[in-house]
C-alpha cells in the first residue's frame, strides 16, 4: 500500500533542517552582515583614510619620476611596484613599494611637489582588515573554508525558510506584513518570516555572487572554466583571499602571436625607451575610472602578481564593467587593450555579480540596497534567536520534534543532492552529519535526547 503524504510530518522535517542550519549560520550571518555593510563603502572609507593627502597646492609640481624617487629615498632598499594617479587635482600620488626585506608593501603618498607626506601598510588599511574578517575570519585559508561552509548552509536556510513561509490560506497578514497586537510570540515569528520574504532573493544573490571568491568553490569554478575553454584574459578576483595561481607560462593568457600580427612592422633600429612620465601622461589622456594604476615592466601587477615584461595602464575600479587594461612595449607602442566587454561571458557575469556584491554596480543605490539587506539579515538572526530562546526547554536544545512518520520527501532529497553537487563543502558536511548520526549518536543517548534526535536503540525497544 502506498504511504499517504503526511503534510505535518513533512513540515516538521523541513523545520528541523531550518533550525539546525540557522543554529550554525546565525553567528556568521551577524559577522558577515556587519563587515559586508562596512565594505560597501570602501571608496568613501579609503577617501577618508587618505584625507591628510588631499586638497594640496599644485604650484611647483614635479614629475611622476621625481615623486617615485622621493618615495624610494624615504624607504632605502625598497623597490617600485606601481604608481596610482591622483583621483583629483591637488591629491597626492600613491606610489606602491615593496620594502627592502621583501616581506611587506607600503602605499607611499607624495605631494605634487615631491614631498613624502606619509605611508600606509597594506595590512593596516581599514578595508583590508575588514575584507580579511569578512572573507577569512582572520584565519587565512581555513577561515575562508568556514565562510564558504556557512554560505552553503545559508542557502539551505533561505530555501527551507521560504517553504516554511509559503502562504497556506491564512491571508497576507503575517506573510507580507507582520501582525501587531497579537503577543510577543506572533510578533517575533512574523518579524522573522516577513523580513525573510522581502530579502530572500537579495540574500541568495549575495550568497551566489560571493562563491567565485571562495577557496574551494572558486578553485573548482576556475578548473571548470579552464576545461571548457571559458578563460579569456586574466582572472581579476581572488580565491579564498589569495590571487589565483598563474600558469607556468605567465604570458599564456595573452595571444602574443595575434598581437604581433596586428602590429605594424617595427624598424630594426633600437627604439628609445619610454619612462614613467610618458606613461602617466598616456594614462591621464585615457580618462579611465579611478583608481588608475601604472605598472612598469617587472612591477607588481593586478592582485599582487608579477607584471609582464611591458608597461601597463589599468583601471581597478570596483565597478568592474568600468575596468580597462592597456599594455605598451618599451617604446610606448600599444600592444593590447582589454575592456570588461572583451572578457568571456562567464567572467562578465561574475564581474557584474562581484560589483553588485561590493555595492558598486549602481552607485549609492546599490550601497543602500546592500545595507538594507544586511539590516534584514541581522533582524532575521535576532528574531530567530528570540524565537528559539522563548521556546527552548531547560534540559534540551529545543529543536523541533522529529517526525514520527517518515514523510515522502523525494523532491527535497533531490534538491539537497543538487545543492550538494554544486556546493562541495555542503556535501562534505552532510556526509559528516550522516556519519555522526549513524555512528556516534547511538552510543550517546543523552546527547541524542538533548539534540532532539530519537535514539535508534530506543526506537528498537519501543
Amino acid at each position: 500500500m502506498t504511504p499517504t503524504f503526511d503534510r505535518a510530518a513533512f513540515y516538521r522535517t523541513i523545520w528541523r533542517w531550518h533550525f539546525y542550519a540557522g543554529l550554525f549560520v546565525i553567528p556568521f550571518v551577524l559577522l558577515l552582515a556587519v563587515t559586508g555593510s562596512f565594505y560597501l563603502f570602501k571608496p568613501q572609507v579609503e577617501r577618508w583614510e587618505e584625507r591628510a593627502f588631499q586638497n594640496l597646492p599644485t604650484q611647483g609640481a614635479v614629475s611622476p619620476e621625481k615623486q617615485v624617487e622621493a618615495a624610494l629615498a624615504a624607504f632605502p632598499g625598497a623597490s617600485f611596484n606601481n604608481y596610482r594617479l591622483p583621483e583629483r587635482s591637488g591629491d597626492a600620488a600613491m606610489i606602491h613599494v615593496a620594502t627592502a626585506n621583501g616581506r611587506s608593501t607600503r602605499d607611499v603618498f607624495v605631494s605634487p611637489q615631491g614631498k613624502v607626506l606619509g605611508s600606509i601598510a597594506l595590512e593596516d588599511r581599514l578595508m583590508e582588515i575588514d575584507k580579511d574578517i569578512h572573507g577569512q575570519l582572520l584565519l587565512g585559508k581555513r577561515g575562508s573554508w568556514l565562510v564558504e561552509l556557512a554560505a552553503s548552509w545559508a542557502i539551505v536556510l533561505v530555501l527551507s525558510g521560504l517553504y516554511l513561509w509559503w502562504p497556506r490560506g491564512t491571508g497576507l497578514a503575517g506573510v507580507v506584513w507582520p501582525r501587531f497586537g497579537k503577543g510577543r510570540r506572533i510578533f517575533w515569528r512574523d518579524l522573522h518570516a516577513v523580513t525573510g520574504f522581502w530579502i530572500s532573493g537579495l540574500v541568495l544573490v549575495l550568497l551566489t555572487t560571493g562563491l567565485p571568491w571562495a577557496g574551494l568553490w572558486g578553485s573548482a569554478f576556475k578548473t571548470v572554466r579552464t576545461e571548457l575553454g571559458w578563460v579569456k584574459g586574466e582572472q581579476d578576483w581572488t580565491l579564498g583571499g589569495e590571487a589565483p595561481s598563474m600558469s607556468s607560462d605567465p604570458h599564456a593568457e595573452h595571444d602574443h602571436a595575434a598581437m604581433m600580427e596586428a602590429m605594424p612592422a617595427m624598424p630594426a633600429t633600437k627604439a628609445p625607451a619610454i619612462g614613467l612620465d610618458d606613461m602617466v601622461a598616456k594614462a591621464r589622456a585615457e580618462k579611465l575610472a579611478f583608481p588608475v594604476i601604472v605598472t612598469p615592466p617587472g612591477g607588481t601587477g593586478r592582485l599582487g602578481r608579477p607584471g609582464m615584461e611591458e608597461w601597463s595602464i589599468r583601471s581597478d575600479a570596483q565597478n568592474r564593467p568600468l575596468r580597462t587594461t592597456i599594455t605598451y612595449d618599451g617604446a610606448g607602442n600599444e600592444l593590447s587593450r582589454e575592456g570588461f566587454g572583451d572578457g568571456h561571458l562567464a567572467d562578465r557575469i561574475v564581474g557584474y555579480g562581484i560589483a553588485w556584491h561590493e555595492g558598486q554596480l549602481f552607485g549609492w543605490v546599490n550601497q543602500l540596497i546592500g545595507v538594507l539587506t544586511a539590516i534584514g539579515l541581522i533582524t532575521m538572526a535576532v528574531s530567530g534567536f528570540m524565537m528559539w530562546r522563548r521556546r527552548k526547554p531547560a534540559d534540551r536544545l529545543g529543536a523541533p520534534t522529529a517526525a514520527t512518520v517518515p514523510p515522502r520527501i523525494g523532491g527535497v532529497v533531490t534538491i539537497m543532492f543538487v545543492l550538494a553537487a554544486l556546493l562541495p563543502l555542503l556535501a562534505a558536511s552532510l556526509a559528516l552529519l550522516w556519519l555522526f548520526e549513524r555512528l556516534i549518536l547511538p552510543q550517546m543517548p543523552a546527547l541524542a535526547q538533548w539534540l532532539g534526535v530519537k535514539s535508534r536503540k530506543a526506537s528498537v525497544q519501543a
